[in-house]
């Protein structure tokens, strides 16, 4: 058996930067890049910004630990309006200017849409190139009766201006005009007629039906039929045909003429986002690019269309016409690929959402990015997007984080780490929050904000232990960089099954309504593999097709599969008679897939399928798998346990979470034989050599301890033996000891005013102890307090702090302990004076009571215009009837004796 790889089509060269290896120091983090540090979306709400405002705000990111911003011009804030600044004009130009200048100084990144809001589109947009939609009409005419229909002209005069509703979508009949693209009429014995000449300008046809009954279809292009969603001033206008690349490059020259005299620093990357053009169906070039590559013409099948005649032939044509347009979308993104790699940018795209092979999509960039909601989140698909960085030899997979994670000003940092955890195991390691709004030192409290975003900035509550989250990915991700991917299976997307499908014309494949995946053979057969530890990259025919050996991947897995073209059949026979393993789940190919030369191309299959019989393997897949040596991973059997590897040159990563309920204390099998394993806690830094044994089968067992949310990196090598310190795991030893007696609590930052300190001996939340002050205070308040050492002996002690509203700076003594914002709140202490210690812990709480407080005084906040400020689910923001959000230490707070304890 021989592995196989793919040959990349990425630029490599521009994703590269220094590396720290694990061989080179075995007991060492990475050295964080600015790619490994989170980002964010940046907003600029009017383009309404200013030199001295963009430094600050890119200081205080640079603080926060952040490694760049992603600038998305959208529309201002009410009030403002004198300071916008046109899209793309010189004064717009100087900003970006500004801000890639004071980025570089500050080791920042900038990336920057190619576009305002989304999706492109915009004031150059002509009708002709404007995202379209296809309009079927038919009509019966008997024997002789002329034609008395209604058509739309052949040529159509430039649409009105109109105003979109609040997805950008326009009304029907309210700026769009319809074009008649074909008109033919058919008889009942068969007969055809082309009669898209015979319509004139106005959409009269003056023809009488030869004998016999006629059934005549017209094919109409109606456009535009969408607006940029949440456009920036200088930018509004009609959304891109997203299957044209001639209209990607006439949509690019605003963007050649304003770079043309542009002498800055470049921003690193060009953005397209999710595929959100909503109802796009059609492009003008459909006929022909139809007939060049599907080896017929549409026009001959217009029936099919309209979902009539036999079912498999409209599902054979309608097959071919979403294979056509996934090609065209591939060839608008490559297209401004070219455009942005010829320019010096690199390119980050969102393929989801569009309606074909979403790997060729995401892999058409050098960066694929996928999202995931707070309640609809999917790491199988997730994983699309890794899939095509991993089999295209890209380093990076970005996503977008925290979009709609939960209401306005009740996310946590807690909230987030999850979210995060699940990115990484899906394979993304270039985190991007959604995310930080640009707001002027001047704009009142909370300064301006973006309506589906965590809001990461720095007027946020949250924003003050942020820097601890931004520790944690920045050592994640610092390893999940490093070394190549370390998938054993190519699965394989049978996408033609679901392209087979009389019904409608094109449907997204989107993150959030995910039938396309979770229904089909892929997507069950994903999970099976997932539940049980093996470990897979998806990939598509054309990916197929760039295969060549050898390389890392050790099997191709092909779902329960119907149809597939010969020449992935053909590629799929040759990598097995050359030694990979193939494996078809319970049975071979059926069929081909689409129209042209149906019967010749059934034969090829047949002979192809023949020859199959003796060189692939056809069955259950996990078993065939454990036949060909694959070794799952078997610490899948714990629930909740989530993982994901990476290789390094004498070893693996592993990234681990425990996402399950119950705490895991013991030994876990690797897939590997390993010689020394490195413990690397993600939270605090710390690291030490772990314990390690040979169990069955010759692979090792690592010794693992974590709490429920806790998440750890194990370092294994093969062959190689590690010195240094051992890494404890510290088990109770003994009772707890709560710390109790009086506690002083004092307001130390936030606002919108201080409260007065208080003393307290019973810990509750301060909107029960402080008083009116308290209750609408978002901010940070220290409690402290003096206490003796338990009179029992300990190794060591545990500090708990119990229920923490939200997050905590720990200090002991003077001594800084860390910062927890997620369960569990608890830090190990050591060096405790017999009398008198003093703990100092700050604890920082939410906005929400804040901003409760502005809406129940009608305080004029929410001053933005477009959609405003709208809160989970699309209803008006206010949270005036809020009640109160829990803050601060509740406690109890605990000293757990602990004893350190290291495996043998």
């Amino acid at each position: 058996m021989k592995p196989l790889r793919v040959i990349s089509q990425a630029l490599v060269f521009a994703l590269l930067v220094p590396l720290v290896r694990a061989d080179d120091d075995p007991l060492a983090w990475p050295q964080p890049t600015k790619e490994a540090r989170p980002w964010s979306y940046w907003w600029w709400l009017g383009s309404a910004v200013d030199e001295k405002n963009l430094t600050k705000e890119l200081t205080r990111y640079r603080d926060a630990g952040w490694g760049g911003v992603h600038i998305i011009p959208i529309y201002g804030a009410k009030g403002w309006e004198e300071k916008y600044i046109e899209y793309l004009s010189p004064k717009w130009m100087e900003m970006l200017k500004h801000t890639c200048s004071e980025a570089r100084r500050l080791g920042l990144g900038v990336d920057m849409t190619t576009g305002t809001g989304w999706p492109f589109g915009g004031p150059n947009v002509t009708t002709a190139i404007a995202s379209s939609k296809l309009v079927l009409t038919n009509f019966v005419v008997a024997s002789g009766a002329p034609f008395s229909g209604k058509l739309p002209p052949r040529r159509s005069a430039p649409p009105d201006t109109a105003k979109a509703d609040g997805d950008g979508k326009l009304a029907p009949g309210k700026g769009a005009s319809v074009e008649l693209q074909s008109f033919i009429a058919i008889s009942e014995r068969g007969e055809r007629l082309d009669l898209t000449d015979k319509v004139d300008a106005s959409g009269q046809l003056d023809w009488a039906a030869p004998a016999g009954k006629w059934r005549l279809f017209a094919m109409s292009r109606m456009a535009p039929i969408q607006r940029v969603k949440r456009a920036a001033p200088g930018a509004e206008g009609s959304v891109l045909d997203p299957f044209s690349a001639a209209a990607m490059r006439q949509y690019l020259a605003r963007f050649d003429a304003a770079f043309a005299g542009y002498r800055g620093p470049l921003p690193r990357a060009q953005y397209h986002d999710s595929y959100e053009y909503y109802g796009a169906d059609w492009t003008p070039a459909l006929f022909e690019e139809f007939t060049a590559r599907r080896g017929y013409d549409p026009r001959s099948q217009l029936p099919a269309f309209f979902g009539q005649g036999d079912p498999d032939v409209a599902a054979r044509v309608k097959a071919d016409y979403r294979e056509t347009m996934s090609e065209l979308h591939l060839g608008f993104l490559k297209q401004w690929a070219e455009w942005a790699r010829a320019k010096g940018f690199l390119t980050r795209n969102q393929a989801h959402g569009s309606p074909g092979n979403i790997l060729d999509h995401y892999a058409a960039a050098d960066i694929p990015e996928t999202e995931m909601y707070a309640s609809d989140r999917s790491m199988l698909v997730s994983k699309f997007a890794s899939s095509a960085a991993h089999v295209t030899g890209k380093r990076f997979v970005s996503s977008e984080t925290g979009t709609w994670l939960k209401q306005h000003f009740n996310e946590t940092l807690a909230d987030l780490k999850p979210l995060l955890d699940e990115f990484f195991v899906a394979g993304i390691n270039h985190v991007v929050f959604h995310g930080t709004v640009y707001s002027p030192d001047e704009a009142s409290w909370p300064g301006w904000l973006f309506y589906a975003a965590t809001q990461l900035n720095p007027r946020n509550s949250i924003w003050r232990d942020a820097p601890a989250l931004a520790a944690y990915i920045a050592r994640c991700q610092s390893v999940l960089q490093s070394g190549r991917p370390d998938n054993d299976v190519l699965l394989y997307w049978p996408i033609h099954d679901l392209w087979h499908n009389p019904k409608g014309t094109l449907s997204g494949n989107s993150v959030h309504h995910r039938e396309w995946f979770e229904q089909a053979a892929i997507g069950k057969l994903a999970e099976k593999l997932w539940a049980r530890g093996f470990t897979f990259d998806y990939v598509s025919d054309r990916q197929l097709a760039g295969m060549k050996q050898p390389g890392g991947y050790r099997a191709v897995v092909v779902p329960a599969c119907e149809r597939m073209p010969l020449a992935t059949m053909e590629k799929l026979l040759a990598l097995a008679k050359a030694g990979t393993t193939v494996i078809f789940e319970d049975h071979l190919p059926t069929d081909v897939p689409g129209l042209s030369d149906l019967e010749r191309r059934r034969a090829e299959l047949a002979k192809l399928v023949d020859c199959a019989k003796g060189c692939v393997k056809v069955g259950e897949v996990e078993l065939l798998l454990a036949q060909a040596g694959i070794a799952r991973e078997a610490m899948t059997d714990h629930a909740g346990l989530l993982f994901i590897r990476r290789a390094f040159d004498s070893g693996r990563h592993y990234f681990i979470a425990n996402h399950g309920e119950q705490p895991l204390e013991g030994w876990v099998t690797l897939a590997m034989k390993a010689s020394a394993v490195v413990m690397m806690d993600p939270m605090s830094g710390r690291v030490g050599v772990g314990a390690s044994r040979q169990g069955a089968g010759g692979r090792s067992e690592v010794y693992l301890q974590l709490l429920p949310g806790e998440s750890v990196i194990v370092r294994a090598f093969a062959g190689r033996k590690i010195n240094g310190p051992e890494w404890a795991c510290w088990k109770p030893d003994g009772e707890p000891v709560e710390i109790a007696g009086n506690w002083q609590v004092k307001f130390i930052a936030g606002g919108p005013v201080l409260p007065a300190a208080f003393d307290t001996a019973t810990l509750a939340s301060w909107t029960e102890l402080g008083g009116e002050e308290a209750q609408r205070f978002a901010g940070t308040t220290r409690y402290s307090i003096h206490f003796d050492a338990p009179s029992q002996k300990a190794a060591g002690w545990r500090l708990g702090l119990g229920k923490v509203c939200q997050s905590a700076r720990v200090h002991v003594n003077g001594r800084d302990l860390g910062t927890v914002f997620a369960p569990p709140f608890h830090v190990v202490v050591d060096g405790l004076k017999p009398k008198d210690n003093v703990l100092e812990v700050e604890v920082t709480n939410l906005s929400a009571n804040r901003i409760r407080d502005l809406d129940r005084r009608g305080a004029q906040w929410k001053v933005f215009h477009d959609i405003n400020f709208i809160s989970l689910g699309g209803r008006p923001f206010d949270a005036a009837n809020w009640p109160l959000t829990d803050s601060g230490l509740l406690g109890p707070v605990k000293l757990v004796p602990v004893k350190r304890w290291v495996c043998d």
